[in-house]
Parts: structure tokens; sequence; C-alpha cells
């Protein structure tokens, strides 16, 4: 196979929510600071959250925060200074004093085959911790920094599992490399639960899920202990903190992945009849934390089906004869997808795009004599900035041959 490449530049896009323009600054450690308190009052009774977003330590150096606020899930906005609302933009003004933004939140969200990815029963809840704080921008003073805090309340005998580290004051520290203002992210489990931790490598894992749903935690583990270490060979920069939420019906029976923390349904197994692992796929997506540009999906979800084939392998947790049986299964499946060249990949089109990256694979190992492979690729998609585009994919396929 003849492989189109194709030398380009990458823009560096922004991650979504709450980045500014860089400005030069001095090194962190010397950049003064203000501080972000996020304090969330679950109510599983009413399926909300009431919010509040305080600034402390210099509130005066920040001049606005622009919220994107979905009006099917947000009301009741009150705050001191000012507040005005553009369209479904909410722009604040935060005083010099006693600065705070509250609003409730629905919690709860409905995926449109009637599954659940946000849920809130009388005994616990699941959700992203994104549905918390909406998407925000913000104007500060130059060469300053955020740092936040989140405290969590909920009923008195639940407990709260996030992908941060946690003060002895019950807060979880905050802090995203790539983000100027820090907004929660990742998974949330709260409610009667139990948790298992256990430190991988360089990784600590926790793995939690609500009792009496006959989830397997410690198989979670037992099977992690086995393919962490082949994915922190792949990924060097494979996080440090990575949680594991699971729950049964009716949350969505798939699984989804999330900065360092990922969900999967209490009925997916850890390996399919078909030899593949839902859970190494959406590790995979952990791993590089890429999303895709216009179709660009394909090379997306194929790295990670690839790939997640690959760790069982290259770990020994698959034999060969069954790898190869599963490849030979992904390109029967493969055959029934015309092209790649689609917005979203998903069933045939990733199982095409994984004998597609195979063959790449296989090219870049031939041309180099062994030396390089498909694997210096995805690590250079996995520490780029912005959305993978083809462009940036032949560009690194391209680099590996010099």
């Amino acid at each position: 196979m003849r492989i189109a490449l194709t030398v380009a530049l990458i823009a560096i896009a922004l991650c979504g929510c709450s980045l500014l323009q860089p400005r030069p600054a001095p090194p962190e450690a010397q950049r003064p600071a203000f501080t972000i308190f996020y304090t969330a009052w679950v109510k599983p009774d009413e399926k909300i959250a009431t919010v509040k977003i305080r600034l402390s330590e210099n509130p005066e150096w920040v001049n606005w925060m622009r919220f994107y606020i979905d009006p099917a899930r947000h009301s009741g906005l009150l705050s001191s200074g000012q507040l005005s609302m553009q369209g479904n933009e909410a722009l604040w003004t935060p005083p010099d004093e006693d600065a705070w933004l509250q609003y409730d939140v629905q919690l709860e969200s409905q995926r449109s085959n009637g599954r659940y990815d946000g849920y809130m029963t009388d005994d616990w809840a699941l959700f992203r911790a994104d549905d918390l704080v909406p998407p925000v921008r913000t104007d500060f003073k130059d060469g300053t920094q955020s740092k936040a805090k989140l405290e969590i309340n909920v009923p008195q005998s639940w407990s709260v599992v996030t992908r941060y580290p946690q003060y002895t004051s019950g807060r979880f520290k905050v802090d995203d490399d790539d983000r100027l203002i820090d907004r929660p992210t990742g998974w949330l489990l709260m409610g009667e639960i139990g948790t298992r931790r256990e430190t991988i490598g360089g990784t600590k894992v926790t793995v939690s899920a609500p009792v009496d749903q006959g989830i397997k935690r410690m198989d979670m583990i037992a099977f992690l202990r086995w393919t962490l270490p082949t994915m922190q060979e792949l990924f060097p920069e494979f996080p440090e903190r990575l949680l594991i939420v699971s729950a049964d019906d009716p949350m969505w029976r798939g699984a989804l992945s999330a900065p360092n923390s990922l969900y999967l349904h209490a009925d997916r197994p850890m390996i399919s009849g078909n030899g593949t692992s839902t859970m190494i796929h959406e590790l995979v997506h952990v791993a590089m934390s890429a999303s895709s540009g216009p179709k660009a999906d394909w090379i997306v979800e194929g790295l990670a089906e690839y790939y997640s084939l690959e760790v069982l392998h290259r770990s020994g947790t698959l034999s060969t004869e069954r790898y190869e049986a599963a490849h030979r299964a992904l390109a029967e499946w493969g055959a029934e997808a015309e092209s790649l060249d689609v917005d979203r990949s998903h069933g045939p089109i990733t199982a095409k795009a994984v004998g597609r990256l195979r063959a790449i694979d296989a090219e870049i190992r031939e041309q180099s004599g062994g030396e390089r492979s498909l694997d210096d690729v995805v690590r250079g998609l996995a520490t780029m900035d912005g959305d993978i585009t083809r462009e940036a994919f032949d560009a690194l396929v391209e680099s590996v041959f010099h």
C-alpha cells in the first residue's frame, strides 16, 4: 500500500473551554495566584446540584468570567458584582471582595437511546465533573495564574471519588497543566460505593462502583496489573492518576473516556469474545487525550482499537493466534465500509481503520529496517496540542522515516 505523506503545520487549538491567548509570564512557580473555590451541594431528591464559585486571594485580578450556559440544565443564577446574560452566555464581572457566583444544575443526562451518561438515585450518583461547571473563558491580570479547589457536599452516608488528589480537609485539588483556569473535569462517582485502589507502575489507580451491583472491582485491578505496564511503556506520559467507574442499568451500555478517567458499564467484559477490549480501547483514549479534526475520527478511533489489540498481545494477555484471529475478524467487518472519510467513525469504519493502520505500521517497519513503527507516530500524536488531523497524522508518519 502506498501511504500519502503530506508535510503540514499543526494549528494550535484552544482546548474548548477555559483557555486564553498566551501571554508572556514568569515561570509558574513565581507567578502570583488567585484561588477559585468550587463548592457543590448534591441533592439526590431533586437530581440537581447547587454550585457556588467563589474567588479568594486577590479576586481583583479577575476582570471577567464568561460562562456558556445550557438553559435546559442551568437555572437560578445569582452573584455578587455584575452579572449579565447575552444569549446563552453569562458574563460575570466579580467585585474586588466577596466575589461569588451561584446556580443550580441538572445532573442527569439521557442519550438518544434512552440510556444515561449522568444519573442519580437515592443511593448513588454518577456523572462528569464537567457537568458541575459550564465551559468558561476568563480575562485576568497578566502574569498571574489560578489555583482551584473542589468541595462536594453529599448526604451523610455517601462517599465521593474523583480523579483528583484530596486534601486532609476533604477538598480536592483541581490542577490541570493545560489550562490557565482550572475547571473540574473527568468522571465523578458518589454515594454508597465500593472502591479499590492500587499503584501500578507510576499510576495510582482507583476502581469504584455502587455497592450490590455485582461489579468485580478486584478483577479489574488484576487485569490492569497485567496490562497497564505495557500501556505505560507505549505512552511514557500516561497519567499519574486513573479513575475507573462502573454502574449497571440504566447507565449507557458502553464505555466513555474523560480526562484521567473512564466509565465502563457493568455488563461490559474486560476482553470480548472476539479478542478486543473495551477497557483498553478507552484507556488509549485516556492516554492520548485527543479529539479528532474534520474527517479524522477514523484515526483517533482506529488507533484506540488497534492499540487495544497491541497492548493485549504485547502483555501476553492475548496469544498470537487469537491476536491474528481478531485482526482477521476486523478485516472482514471493515470490508463493509466503503470509506474512512466520514465525520464519525464507528463499527465497520473503525474496523477498516485498524487494517489501514496495521498496513502503515508494516511499511514503517520495513522502510526503517525495524527501527521505527507506528508507536513513534502515536506517541507524537499523544503529546500534541489541538485536534488530530489527517495532515498532522501524515506529517508524523513522514517524520519517522527521517
